[in-house]
């Protein structure tokens, strides 16, 4: 008999550490209301000395008084402590809010005209129910921990960085679990150097080289509660140096419901961003996609594509995609048409400078919102094919204004970039191009579109990015390339990106110029070395000739800067959203733009290298392109004399 219990026993355990969090709260809940009653009568019990006495004072009383206790339980959050992790701070809690029950129902008795329930019966109570509450707990914590399972030799050896109270959840619930097996913590507080906690010794952070090959660790768990960005990269720091992987505790949540794997990740870019993600405020986000027709153009784009998947989530009536790419727009199709199979998601091929396809597009549908995301954004790329760029950055953002004002689209909102500020590129001096385009579109009196544009800096992860390259160049060995040694860039996530432009066109009154808040700019060679140590692997320096990865330095770039900026010189208001700046800026006379493009695109159409950046200067003053070996500029004196030849009036 005893040996054919023992399955079910086993049965019993695992299907009570796979109970999601809610029921195992009820399970305590329901134990709590049986047991604590029983407490309550132990307590009569002690104090009258008779047991038939004590039954005399009713059922009704001992059940108030558990109530009450489980009612203060949960108020306190008792209930949502993780079961095997008893600390000082759960005993003081279970201790403080007994005291109160206790209180409670003595007050509650005296309403329900019970005066006889002797004070001193309370007093009794709180010692019983305290040493049941904490033995209970204790029991099903061993209970757990002893029919767990054998461990597989194939567990990975971890150590935990940070012996607070997550760092000993963490170390209780792996304890259970056939994942991991902690072997001891770290610790930058000398105080706890030493000591035991949750069963590990703690080393002081100054033995983690020699611990991690003493113990054969193989990855370290941060487990510090709110760590900044600083102290992550300091950490990191330490581990690459050790030769370890690093991982990060996320979610407490998923340690009370057994689950590490889920609450133990990799590092992400975005733990080392240097501030938190900016939320999106929810009564913006959705006010120009609600129940809209909507087109993004560029759908198949990292930016646009994750504009689409934000933008089904907000349940517009119709979703239109546009990209010249068929392959990328085969695949966000097949992608948004998977999750949201009722909505209607109709996918255009062709490109944004078609002015027939586009007027096409809103004339069978009618559009209420338009994000225009399709541009060639690639720096270098640009800057040697400079015709088919300021023609598809240029004239497909002429093409895009023209049409959502000729069919009264609601709101036309413009992805533009922080390179269109003071530019020093032909990518950069053409979003700013676009920006005066959708300036000039605002500004006519007629105009029933609420035009708008929205600045960022370099998007994680985007096509193009350092990120995806600094990855393959690292899966390759290195080494990486980095265009000069000071060269600093505003990061933000992908998920921002297309949130900010969401909320643009909501806060949008006319020819804005939206710019997020992204908090100081990034040096890409740190980013190099972060990328490198979290790939835990180490830089290879003439100091260090027997590490991993190089990093190399190539030179600037025809038409790079140094530092990218967000803001000119025009005036800046603060909007809705309070991490989003408003700006106007000076914009050109809707005629003399209108002019200016003709003649660039003419340029554009006979190659003119001399007269398109004669244009582009003209267009845009503060546009200062850097020369560059076999990329000569042409001079001030030869642009002069080469606008009054083309341009029939004064400029």
């Amino acid at each position: 008999m005893p040996t054919s219990r023992l399955p079910s026993l086993a049965a019993i355990c695992t299907n009570l550490v796979q109970l999601n969090r809610t029921a195992k709260i009820a399970l305590m809940v329901s134990v709590d209301l049986l047991a604590l009653p029983f407490c309550s009568l132990i307590a009569m019990l002690l104090r009258v000395g008779d047991l038939h006495l004590a039954l005399n004072y009713g059922s009704t009383s001992y059940l108030v008084v558990a109530l009450v206790t489980v009612a203060t339980f949960s108020l306190s959050d008792l209930y949502r402590a993780v079961i095997r992790f008893i600390d000082q701070r759960l005993l003081t809690v279970t201790g403080l809010s007994l005291g109160l029950a206790a209180l409670c129902g003595y007050f509650v008795l005296l309403l329900i005209n019970d005066e006889r329930f002797p004070r001193s019966a309370l007093a009794i109570y709180w010692f019983i129910a305290f040493s049941y509450v904490v033995t209970s707990r204790m029991a099903v914590r061993n209970f757990l921990r002893q029919h767990s399972g054998a461990r597989p030799a194939a567990a990975n050896t971890v150590a935990i960085y940070g012996a607070g109270e997550q760092g000993a959840q963490l170390a209780l619930t792996m304890r259970t679990n056939n994942e991991y097996r902690p072997v001891c913590f770290f610790d930058d507080k000398r105080l706890l150097k030493e000591r035991t906690i949750a069963g590990l010794r703690v080393f002081h952070t100054d033995r983690l080289v020699e611990m991690v090959n003493a113990l054969c660790i193989r990855s370290i768990i941060i487990a510090i509660p709110s760590v900044s960005p600083e102290r992550l990269r300091d950490i990191m720091q330490r581990m690459a140096e050790a030769g370890v992987t690093t991982k990060i505790l996320s979610r407490l949540l998923d340690l009370a419901d057994d689950r590490p794997m889920e609450a133990v990740r990799a590092l992400k870019f975005e733990d080392l961003l240097g501030r938190a993600p900016v939320p999106p405020r929810t009564d913006l986000f959705g006010r120009c996609v609600h129940g809209k027709n909507v087109l993004v153009t560029g759908a198949g784009g990292s930016i646009g594509s994750e504009l689409c998947r934000q933008i089904v989530t907000l349940a517009p009536a119709q979703l239109h995609l546009l990209d010249h790419s068929e392959f990328a727009l085969y695949t966000i199709k097949q992608e948004l048409q998977a999750r949201y199979p009722e909505l209607p998601i109709i996918a255009h091929l062709g490109s944004v400078c078609s002015a027939a396809l586009v007027e096409r597009i809103l004339h069978d549908e009618p559009i209420d919102t338009i994000y225009h995301a399709a541009a060639y954004k690639h720096v270098p790329l640009v800057e040697t094919n400079i015709v088919e760029g300021l023609r598809n950055n240029v004239l497909g953002s002429q093409v895009i204004a023209a049409a959502a004002a000729k069919f009264q689209v609601e709101t036309c909102v413009l992805i533009s970039s922080d390179k269109a500020v003071r530019p020093s590129n032909i990518m950069g001096a053409s979003k700013r191009i676009a920006e005066l385009i959708f300036q000039a579109a605002a500004s006519r009196p007629a105009s029933g579109t609420t035009f708008c544009m929205v600045r960022f800096g370099n998007v994680l992860g985007s096509s193009g990015s350092v990120i995806p390259l600094f990855q393959r160049q690292i899966a390759h060995g290195g080494p990486l390339t980095i265009t000069h040694p000071d060269v600093a860039r505003y990061f933000m996530l992908i998920s921002e990106a297309a949130q900010l432009v969401i909320q643009a066109g909501a806060m949008a009154k006319g020819g804005d110029v939206f710019v997020l808040d992204m908090g100081e700019p990034i040096k890409i060679v740190d980013l190099a070395r972060t990328m490198i140590m979290m790939s835990g692997l180490t830089e290879k320096t003439p100091q260090y000739p027997r590490g991993d990865i190089a990093i190399r330095f190539v030179g600037l770039f025809p038409g790079e800067k140094l530092n990218e900026e967000l803001l000119t010189d025009g005036l800046v208001f603060p909007s809705e959203h309070p991490r989003i700046m408003r700006m106007k800026e000076s914009a050109l006379h809707t005629g003399v733009l209108e002019t200016y493009i003709t003649f660039l695109m003419m340029a554009c159409d006979t190659n003119d290298r001399g007269m398109i950046e004669s244009m582009v200067k003209a267009i845009v003053t503060e546009y200062t392109p850097q020369k560059s070996a076999g990329h000569q500029l042409v001079s001030a004196a030869e642009n002069s004399e080469s606008l009054k030849k083309i341009i029939p009036f004064r400029m």
